[in-house]
């Protein structure tokens, strides 16, 4: 076992929750690490629906940039599958979850792609907020026994890649884009758009 993965070994049992973790704190975990990451689409359609060009043209990006990182994520599993820590029998494991490789976290990869497309892009106060959202879901997964903290860096640094590879592509290609989804969602949402339902 090299330094890394000693390192990486000693810090998730320092993070993971231990035999006598009081109830509410799993508890609470569990909701952080399950159910904040609903918040992403909540905010990428709250970002749409305000009917501003620009932050229609930011949520696309973010949303491309996240889905992206994620597919990366698979590639790098197949190439190098690190074990989850449960499946070595380190640490506890307090919700059940799939025996498939761990890193980089797809969790936390979604949460820096749009955190960082949003910080990197002109919004940077809903950057900022989505990476500390990010963080508290990347402790909760960690503390649960189901990642390792370096999954959580590995997946920062893999949605740091998808951004400076989308970014220059989406200088040229992303007004179209924007603008071929806009007229979709006149077309599919017209009445509601017609009755004042939703913006235009």
């Amino acid at each position: 076992m090299n330094e890394i993965e000693a390192l990486n070994r000693t810090l998730f049992l320092h993070i993971n929750g231990g035999n006598y973790t009081p109830a509410w704190l799993v508890q609470a975990s569990i909701g952080m690490a399950d159910y904040l990451i609903d918040l992403i689409p909540l905010l990428l359609l709250g970002l749409w629906l305000q009917g501003d060009y620009a932050r229609r043209n930011l949520a696309i990006k973010s949303c491309l940039i996240a889905l992206l990182g994620v597919a990366a994520n698979q590639i790098v599993g197949v190439v190098w599958p690190h074990p989850r820590p449960f499946m070595i029998g380190l640490g506890h494991a307090w919700i059940q979850h799939a025996a498939d490789p761990s890193f980089p976290s797809d969790h936390m990869t979604v949460f820096a792609g749009v955190g960082l497309t949003l910080l990197l892009d002109g919004a940077g106060e809903w950057g900022i907020a989505t990476m500390l959202t990010g963080l508290c879901v990347a402790w909760a997964r960690v503390f649960l026994g189901v990642h390792f903290p370096l999954d959580m860096v590995g997946a920062v640094g893999v949605a740091a890649c998808t951004y400076s590879i989308v970014s220059p592509l989406w200088r040229v290609l992303g007004a179209s884009i924007t603008s071929m989804t806009e007229r979709l969602y006149r077309y599919l949402l017209a009445r509601p758009i017609a009755m004042g339902w939703i913006r235009n």
